[in-house]
């Protein structure tokens, strides 16, 4: 399709994006049609296509991704404006920006503590996000938002929802907002799935005079040649977390019978049940 073909107001929303890496992708496909991930890492120097693609689509702007031969007959990724009655207008504008006013909000809800893996964090280091993501529903102006809507993640917790979102089937094609509310994700508090996949995932940061129990339990899994996840969730033991005075005290119930443990130090085998405090 040729740029005379694209209808006046949606050329119009195209000439007001600043974005250098957005505007160098809308400008490629108006004068080709399309654009390829090898011709933005070679031609223009962009090292991960994506990214590129990623700030055409936050300007509000769709695009669609297909395959396409390379030079060498390798099959490549490509970039293309979709059939225009599929270009959702709504969405012009791109991501809004959000006040300080409203993150504050947001932080005094969950006292400045990520919303995945609860760990406190500076204020300044916690990230508004989208419960459902807006490349499914969309955004709305300050006046217009409802806090319970989004939520303040640390950024290791971003970049993991950003990867599982961005590889999730509803994401990709299904575009369901009600799929999304009930996944990890959005609510993590209360969810039926992870990225549409039947999943239960705990999140434990282990921080500050925490460390020296983590290295304990860790100690413990390796005496019985298993990673930590495996060793809490197999069976050997229930982790639990108490907090008192905003010190958090980890009791491990460990479940030790003949077959999983071996006292190598004394030679001999133990079958017991027995509580102990690690932290």
């Amino acid at each position: 399709m040729s740029k005379r073909d694209y209808p006046d107001d949606f050329l119009a929303r195209l000439k007001v994006v600043k974005n250098k890496r957005a505007k160098t992708v809308i400008d490629h496909i108006l004068t080709h049609g399309f654009i390829t991930t090898e011709e933005l890492e070679k031609q223009y120097g962009y090292n991960h296509p994506p990214r590129a693609a990623r700030d055409v689509r936050d300007e509000g702007i769709p695009l669609e991704t297909f395959r396409v031969k390379n030079a060498e007959g390798r099959t490549i990724a490509a970039y293309r404006f979709p059939d225009l009655l599929e270009i959702r207008y709504d969405r012009f504008g791109g991501r809004k920006s959000f006040s300080k006013k409203f993150k504050n909000l947001l932080g005094q809800q969950v006292d400045s503590r990520c919303n995945i893996c609860l760990d406190h964090v500076e204020p300044r280091y916690l990230q508004i996000d989208h419960r459902i993501p807006y490349e499914i529903s969309g955004d709305t102006t300050d006046a217009e938002r409802i806090s319970e809507d989004y939520m303040l993640l640390c950024g290791s917790c971003n970049r993991a929802k950003s990867w599982s979102c961005e590889h999730c089937a509803n994401w990709l094609e299904i575009k369901s907002p009600e799929l999304c509310q009930s996944c990890y994700w959005a609510y993590p508090e209360d969810y039926k799935h992870i990225a549409l996949r039947a999943i239960r995932r705990l999140e434990i940061v282990w921080s500050e005079h925490e460390v020296e129990i983590f290295d304990k339990l860790k100690h413990r899994a390796e005496t019985m040649d298993e990673e930590v996840p495996d060793y809490v969730t197999s069976g050997a033991g229930r982790l639990e977390r108490k907090f008192s005075n905003g010190h958090a005290t980890f009791i491990f119930r460990e479940k030790l019978t003949e077959k999983r443990v071996q006292d190598v130090e004394h030679g001999r085998q133990i079958s017991a049940v027995r509580p102990e405090i690690i932290g």
